[in-house]
């Protein structure tokens, strides 16, 4: 159980959190949503000992082991390790109990110690090795390389120095590395940010299984939706507590806003009154003591504070597109690769079609990007061409849209710089008011925009020429969840066509009514939405193993009957080698771990043993535990692929 109790904390006497207090009991799991800026970083970083609160308690269990992945990678010294002993390194206790096995193993084979002195080195190098083992030394290797392929690192990359990958993939490293750790409290801040779709569905799918405590802190509805059952929401320097998911969080808070307006309404009418009878009746002697009995009572009338509205509460309005011919776009096979690497894109066909609203997902380095700069004219191809419809009018959106955004420049200016000839002061205003900015607000410098408000300043500065084909390259980095949902609105309403890619699952849900899954090489198109996509692609999958020759046709339901009867007895067949197999190595692994545990028993016996052999012995043992793991998850696999064969033939 945690508490945070009545804790204040402020930057420069500015209050981020004002009596704060919140319960975590153990095994929640707890989603932390809140404006920008709100504090709910502090919050973690107040959990984790890395704040002291200005005010206030927080308690936390004794001998909690915590997980905490950061928005930003800290700055350490191990950006020298290769990746993979990066991840490993994933639990401090393992570390520093390795670190002292390794000066007992020193002090023994030099001879160093003697008598009484060896035989205590000696039971605390057996006591050290059954710690690692039970907080999980042996299996560090395969969970880390399991979890770095599973978030898109090619396995050639492991070995590479950390020091080798941009930010995006070190963080990536960082989230490996706090997952395998399984620790009892698992604090993650925007995990997604740096992930494509596919990662995102490994992370749901991994912190679904986790037994632990789970704090987080996101603007994806996906994971809030799929992984959360208390919400908290920090705003205004108060922290409450939602006893549901995002979406009842969602009805719940407005519930509570409707309540509050009532009470707030009920409050002010009977202090109005009481201010007029006070008013009325202050002046006359024989009712001055009445009036001041009923000052004393407006007095305690406490007022009703209502929450503040999250996010950018404003109205996200696209301009009605110009007509355009069809089809809008049309790539013919198209093939690209960048100087010096491998070919990213080969002999890539699609056809864009009026009104699409296409999402472009995949892993990292299949190409996403690259083909919104190739459609857009950013890059050309290597071969191939691209046509486009006439009176074509395009909107293009980077990911690196701040470099557009001249920090010293006003937001007035910025947009009034992408006017086309002939445009008034009136439609300025206009499109500045349609994208959140109205008032003072138009004078705001860009250097100090949030990064919200730089990408509602990006499509201000398009959609002041429309266009009918509008390209998004992440378009929600950095917005609120309020702000999501307005943009996503916004798309779902606009009659153009847009192409775009977003690791945000919810988003590309709402929006996309075709996907286009990037593949190593090219692409494949599906007509549907995303969850459409993610049954088809299960299909393909499925499809894409070894087909055999198609029987001869069958006449009579007597005989079609004896063909499904002997293609189940040649599953069953099938079936009783997989498990035949599935038993082999469980028999394999079973043996090897009861040999790891008697090597394991002899080092911490007292005994008079051959340490370095036993080690070495141990080091072979846990490597054939390993391979005999890979084998039997792929034997499993194979035997529920066959299980689920003889089902289906069951059915028919």
């Amino acid at each position: 159980m945690i508490d945070f109790l009545n804790v204040c904390k402020g930057y420069g006497g500015d209050p981020i959190l004002d009596r704060a207090s919140f319960r975590v009991n153990a095994g929640e799991r707890i989603g932390i949503v809140g404006p920008n800026g709100a504090g709910k970083s502090t919050v973690f970083s107040l959990l984790s000992g890395g704040l002291q609160p200005d005010k206030g308690t927080i308690n936390l269990p004794k001998n909690l082991r915590i997980g905490y992945l950061r928005q930003q990678l800290p700055a350490s010294g191990k950006t020298a390790l290769p990746l993979i002993d990066f991840t490993m390194d994933a639990i401090d206790e393992v570390r520093q109990m390795n670190e002292e096995l390794q000066a007992i193993e020193q002090q023994l084979h030099a001879g160093d110690a003697a008598g009484a002195d060896r035989d205590r080195l000696l039971i605390r190098q057996g006591e050290l090795q059954s710690a690692v083992e039970q907080l999980g030394l042996y299996r560090l290797k395969p969970e880390a390389e399991a979890a770095l392929c599973s978030l898109g690192f090619e396995p050639d990359a492991l070995t590479r120095p950390l020091a080798d990958f941009s930010g995006g993939w070190q963080m990536r490293a960082a989230l490996a590395r706090v997952l395998i750790a399984q620790p009892d409290l698992l604090m993650l801040d925007e995990p997604s940010n740096y992930l494509d779709v596919p990662a995102v569905e490994y992370l749901c799918r991994t912190l679904k299984a986790f037994k632990g405590t789970l704090l987080l802190i996101s603007h994806d509805r996906f994971l809030l939706r799929k992984l959360t059952g208390v919400t908290l929401e920090v705003n205004n320097g108060v922290i409450t507590r939602y006893a549901g998911d995002y979406d009842f969080y969602r009805q719940e808070r407005e519930f509570r806003r409707k309540t509050l307006e009532a009470a707030k309404r009920n409050v002010d009418r009977k202090k109005e009154h009481l201010e007029k009878v006070i008013d009325r009746f202050r002046a006359k002697s024989s009712k001055a003591a009445s009036a001041k009995s009923w000052q004393k009572v407006l007095d305690r009338i406490e007022d009703v504070v209502l929450p503040d509205e999250l996010g950018f509460s404003g109205a996200i309005r696209f301009p009605a597109p110009p007509p355009c011919g069809t089809p809008v776009a049309e790539v013919e096979d198209v093939s690209f690769g960048y100087p010096g690497g491998p070919e990213l894109l080969k002999k890539v066909s699609l056809r864009i079609e009026n009104g699409d609203k296409i999402a472009f997902i995949g892993y990292n380095g299949t190409g996403k990007t690259t083909f919104l700069k190739l459609l857009v004219g950013s890059l050309k191809p290597a071969d191939g061409r691209i046509s486009y419809g006439h009176h074509l009018q395009l909107g293009y959106q980077a990911q690196e849209f701040s470099d557009l955004l001249v920090d010293e420049q006003s937001v007035y200016d910025t947009v009034r710089g992408a006017l086309p000839p002939g445009a008034s002061q009136a439609d300025l205003m206009r499109i500045l008011g349609s994208f959140g900015f109205s008032g003072d607000e138009v004078e705001k410098r860009c250097g100090v925009l949030s990064g919200g408000e730089k990408i509602r300043l990006c499509f201000a500065r398009i959609f002041v020429n429309p266009p009918n084909l509008l390209v998004l390259d992440e378009p929600t980095t950095h917005l609120d969840v309020a702000a999501r949902e307005l943009l996503q609105k916004a798309l779902i309403d606009y009659p153009g066509t847009v192409c775009f890619v977003s690791h945000d699952i919810e988003f590309v849900r709402g929006v996309a009514n075709t996907i286009v899954a990037m593949e190593p090489g090219g692409i494949r198109k599906y007509y549907g939405n995303y969850d459409y996509f993610l049954e088809k692609s299960a299909r393909n999958t499925v499809a894409a193993a070894p087909v055999k020759a198609a029987a001869p046709a069958v006449d009579s339901a007597k005989e079609r009957r004896r063909e499904r009867a002997r293609k189940r007895a040649g599953i069953q067949g099938e079936k009783r080698r997989a498990e035949q197999r599935v038993a082999e190595w469980e028999k394999k692994i079973a043996d090897s771990e009861a040999r790891r545990d008697e090597l394991a028993a002899q080092m911490s016996g007292g005994g008079k043993i051959d340490f370095e052999a036993v080690n070495r012995e141990l080091a072979e043992v846990q490597q054939t535990i390993d391979r005999a793991m890979e084998e039997w998850e792929a034997a499993a696999w194979d035997l529920n692929e066959i299980i689920r064969r003889f089902e289906e033939e069951s059915e028919e």
